[in-house]
């Protein structure tokens, strides 16, 4: 499993990224999607909507299983990722790709610092 350095994660198998100042993508990990199976459907109705840090903003389904997706820092959810629509499988071949789960407008940037790093993800996950 691989767990990138420039990311950070959540105990609840989330990943998130900053790109430009306050804006983050955020999916679920590795670790995530081979524990669920193959993912047929991402379902989120959260976008525009202003969450706390641990609100669930979606629901992930696998061939076996529906699971909730939470958000690790506070912000508003501002685009789903549209390629999952008709390629939800993408989070399996590609999760810190291809396979991204949303964009947000993060509240408070250093917010972020707080979660684990890929070393510390890791060292849980084993």
């Amino acid at each position: 499993m691989s767990f990138p350095g420039g990311l950070r994660y959540t105990k609840e198998h989330e990943w998130i990224k900053i790109e430009n100042g306050n804006t983050a993508v955020i999916g679920i990990t590795d670790f995530a999607q081979k524990e669920l199976g193959d993912i047929v459907y991402v379902e989120v109705e959260t976008i525009g909507k202003t969450l706390e840090a641990g609100a669930i903003f979606g629901t992930v389904e696998a061939v076996k299983t529906v699971s909730d997706l939470f958000l690790p820092v506070a912000g508003t959810i501002t685009q789903l990722n549209p390629a999952l629509a008709n390629a939800p499988e993408l989070v399996n071949s590609d999760p810190y790709g291809e396979g991204w789960m949303i964009k947000m407008t993060v509240t408070n940037p250093s917010d972020i610092d707080k979660l684990m790093d890929a070393s510390a993800y890791g060292s849980m996950v084993s």
